[in-house]
């Protein structure tokens, strides 16, 4: 009989285990600091949290590495510290890439996250070249409509791309998702390619109005972009 409990609990406990485990392929993010810096997925569980990432090399004698230092943050401002990375050197020592174009793959493994964390940005904390992610969206749902509208995009079909946007936007309003800038940003931008001068500049000042997490990055983006009403 106490075998029988035994083995039943352990099948509850890895069912449990299961259930928490979570993966997000190619997650939508709002800005990041490296234009070739990419995540290809986030393994999210009871134990740990790992992020799969890549850079591609654009530069004759280009080197990278990863600083010791590098913070998952969470919405609400509490951070939590790298446990450890693989695949990529600690600073000061630094990967030495080989040719243009060459790819690096590491890891960066994080305790868990808080139960219920539906985004995070990603901060390397160093005092040179230091990369960062803001608003990794931990929503496959909502990554699949990102999906959709940036597929219209990329196709030329800036009108369905726009209305999408829009909509998610309103969906997500006054929910503090790490996207909400990025949104607004993408359809002023879009709005601006479509010759809708007066959209793009209301959206603008919507979102002056906004209460979008890191307004400030989003603002000075634009700007950077020669974007400001």
């Amino acid at each position: 009989m106490s075998k029988i409990l035994l083995t039943a609990t352990c099948l509850i406990l890895v069912m449990c285990h299961t259930s928490f485990s979570q993966t997000f392929n190619t997650p939508n993010f709002a800005l990041k600091s490296h234009e070739t810096l990419e995540i290809s997925k986030v393994e999210i569980s009871a134990e740990k949290t790992v992020l799969y990432l890549s850079v591609e090399n654009r530069i004759n004698g280009g080197t990278f590495c990863a600083d010791k230092n590098i913070f998952i943050i969470f919405p609400d401002g509490t951070r939590l510290k790298m446990i450890n990375s693989s695949g990529i050197p600690e600073c000061p020592d630094t990967y030495k890439f080989k040719t243009i174009g060459e790819k690096l793959r590491f890891t960066l493994t994080f305790p868990p996250l808080k139960a219920g964390t539906g985004w995070i940005d990603l901060i390397e904390d160093c005092n040179d070249n230091c990369f960062s992610f803001y608003g990794i969206t931990f929503d496959n749902d909502l990554n699949k409509r990102l999906d959709e509208a940036f597929s219209f995009a990329e196709k030329g079909e800036n009108y369905k791309a726009i209305s999408l946007l829009k909509v998610i936007l309103e969906s997500i309003d006054n929910q503090n998702p790490g996207i909400e800038g990025a949104l607004y940003t993408d359809i002023i931008a879009l709005m601006l390619k479509t010759g809708d001068s007066a959209g793009a500049e209301a959206f603008y000042k919507k979102m002056l109005s906004s209460k979008a997490p890191r307004l400030d990055l989003y603002i000075k983006n634009l700007n950077s972009r020669g974007i400001k009403f």
